[in-house]
């Protein structure tokens, strides 16, 4: 039968895990809402300029 105590002290994370955990952390990602606000002002951008080029 496992001894969870013994096998809980013998423990030691992965350095991978780790290594992806800081590198998740440290990147200035986008949200949904980041996303689409930048597609609207970019659907914008192209309608007024198709507008100014009908003009």
């Amino acid at each position: 039968m496992l001894n969870f105590e013994e096998e809980l002290k013998k423990f030691r994370p992965s350095l991978e895990i780790e290594d992806a955990e800081e590198i998740i952390y440290n990147q200035d990602i986008d949200d949904m809402s980041d996303v689409l606000v930048k597609l609207l002002k970019e659907a914008k951008a192209e309608s007024d300029t198709a507008k100014r080029s009908k003009e």
